[in-house]
C-alpha cells in the first residue's frame, strides 16, 4: 500500500523508509530486524543499571540512589523514542487499527495516561524529600557547634524527632490532614514538635507532626492510590502469542513493560500517595531474550520493599535510606547526652554528622535534576501520546465510507 500523507505537526515529518519496500516479504523482514535490535538495545540498557559483582572492582552508582534513578530514566527515554520510530515513523497507519494492535495500542495509551499520574504524585514526592532534607540540616547545625551543650543537643532532638516520625508515616496517611504548616520549622520551636521535655513525641504529637508533614505534598486526589495504579497498568499486561507475536506486537508489550517497570521502580523508591500493597512481582515473560536484566533488577527492589513496607517507610531512595539510618543512630545520642561528652564518642558523632552532611548535600544537588528529568519524562509521553492518537484519529477518518 502506497504512503499515506499526513496533515499537520509531526505527521508530516514521518519517514517513509518502510513505505518505500514493495515486497511484503521484505517488510516482514525488516520489521523482524528492527524488533531485534529494540530488544537488543533495551537488554543491554537495563544489563548497564544491574550492580557488578562484589568481586569487581568497578564503581558504579547504588542501585535506587538519585544517580542511578537519573540513568534508568535517560534509558527509558531511548527506549521511548526508538518504541516510537518502531510503531509509527513512516509506516502505513492502517497496520497499526488491525488486529491485535487495534487492543493492544489503546492499551498501552491507556498505560501512559496512568504513568503520567503516577508522574505527578513522584513530583510531589520529591517536596518531601526536601523537607526531610531541611530537618537534617537542622540537627547538623545544632550538632556541629563546638562544645556541644544540651541547647544544641535539645534542638538536634526536636529536628531529629520530627524527621524520623515523618519518614516513618505510612503512605496510607499521607492524604488525612489538612493542615498546612511545615514541618521542617519544627526544630526550631520551642519543645513544639515533641510532647514531653526529653523529645520523645507522644502518639498525639507524632500524629500533629506526620499531619503537618503531609500537608505539603500529597495534592493528588483523595483515594488516589499509586499502588492501585501500578496493578491497573499490570492487569492485562502479557506477552503476545501465537498468531499475535508478530514484530508489533511484541515491540507494544516491550514498551509496556518497560514502561511499566519504571513507574513502579519510582513508586518504590521515592514518597508517593498511597503505596501500600505496591505489587512486589509483575509479568515479564522469562522467555524473552531482553528480559533477564529487568527481572533480575526487579527482584532486588522487590526484596528491599518487602523489608521497608513491614515498618512503613517513606520510599527506598538510597540517600533516604541512609539518612534514616544516621538520624536514628544520632537520635540514640541526643537521647543519652551527658556534658561534657567523651572525646571518643564525640569523634564517633561528629563521623555521623558528616556522612549525614554529605547525604544532604547529594540531596541538594540531586534533587533538582532528578526534578526535571521526571518532567521531561512527562511531556515527551504525552507528546507520543498525542502523535499517537492523532495517527488513530486520522486513520478512522480516512477508513470511513463518504457518504
Amino acid at each position: 500500500m502506497p504512503a499515506t500523507e499526513y496533515p499537520g505537526s509531526f505527521l508530516g515529518r514521518i519517514s517513509i523508509r518502510r513505505n518505500q519496500v514493495i515486497s511484503m516479504d521484505g517488510a516482514h523482514e525488516q520489521e523482524l530486524e528492527d524488533l531485534e535490535l529494540f530488544q537488543k538495545h533495551v537488554s543491554e540498557r537495563f544489563s548497564d543499571l544491574l550492580p557488578p559483582p562484589p568481586s569487581d572492582d568497578i564503581s558504579s552508582d547504588a542501585i535506587l540512589s538519585i544517580a542511578w534513578l537519573r540513568k534508568l530514566l535517560d534509558e527509558f527515554l531511548c527506549c521511548e523514542a526508538q518504541f516510537k520510530a518502531l510503531l509509527i515513523m513512516g509506516r502505513d497507519p492502517s497496520q497499526i487499527v488491525k488486529p491485535p494492535l487495534d487492543r493492544l495500542v489503546p492499551e498501552f495509551l491507556d498505560r501512559v495516561v496512568k504513568a503520567l499520574d503516577i508522574c505527578n504524585a513522584v513530583l510531589h514526592g520529591i517536596e518531601s524529600v526536601r523537607q526531610f532534607q531541611k530537618l537534617a540540616e537542622i540537627a547538623i547545625s545544632a550538632l556541629e557547634q563546638r562544645p556541644i551543650g544540651d541547647g544544641q543537643v535539645k534542638r538536634a532532638r526536636r529536628a531529629l524527632n520530627s524527621l524520623i516520625t515523618s519518614m516513618a508515616v505510612e503512605d496510607k496517611d499521607f492524604t488525612n490532614s489538612k493542615s498546612t504548616e511545615r514541618a521542617w520549622s519544627f526544630g526550631r520551636r520551642g519543645g513544639g514538635a515533641t510532647g514531653t521535655g526529653t523529645g520523645t513525641a507522644t502518639p498525639k504529637y507524632k500524629d500533629r507532626i506526620a499531619g503537618q508533614f503531609r500537608s505539603l505534598s500529597w495534592s493528588m486526589a483523595k483515594g488516589w492510590s499509586a499502588a492501585k495504579q501500578i496493578q491497573a497498568m499490570s492487569s492485562n499486561l502479557a506477552a503476545p502469542r501465537g498468531g499475535e507475536s508478530s514484530s508489533l506486537p511484541q515491540t507494544v508489550y516491550l514498551m509496556s513493560t518497560v514502561l511499566l517497570f519504571v513507574m513502579w521502580t519510582l513508586v518504590a523508591a521515592l514518597p508517593c500517595q498511597e503505596r501500600g500493597g505496591l505489587p512486589t512481582n509483575f509479568p515479564v515473560s522469562k522467555q524473552m531474550s531482553w528480559a533477564q536484566s529487568m527481572i533480575g533488577l526487579q527482584e532486588k527492589i522487590a526484596e528491599e520493599w518487602k523489608k521497608k513496607e513491614k515498618k512503613g517507610s517513606a520510599g527506598l531512595l538510597e540517600e533516604m535510606q541512609r539518612m534514616e539510618k544516621l538520624s536514628q543512630s544520632l537520635m540514640e545520642f541526643t537521647e543519652s547526652f551527658t556534658f561534657p561528652l567523651e572525646t571518643e564518642k564525640a569523634e564517633e558523632v561528629a563521623a555521623q554528622v558528616a556522612e549525614l552532611s554529605e547525604t544532604c548535600k547529594k540531596l541538594e544537588e540531586g534533587l533538582v535534576p532528578l526534578q526535571q528529568q521526571i518532567r521531561e519524562v512527562f511531556h515527551r509521553v504525552v507528546r507520543s501520546r498525542t502523535e499517537i492518537v492523532e495517527l488513530l484519529e486520522y486513520t478512522a477518518k480516512a477508513s470511513s465510507p463518504i457518504v
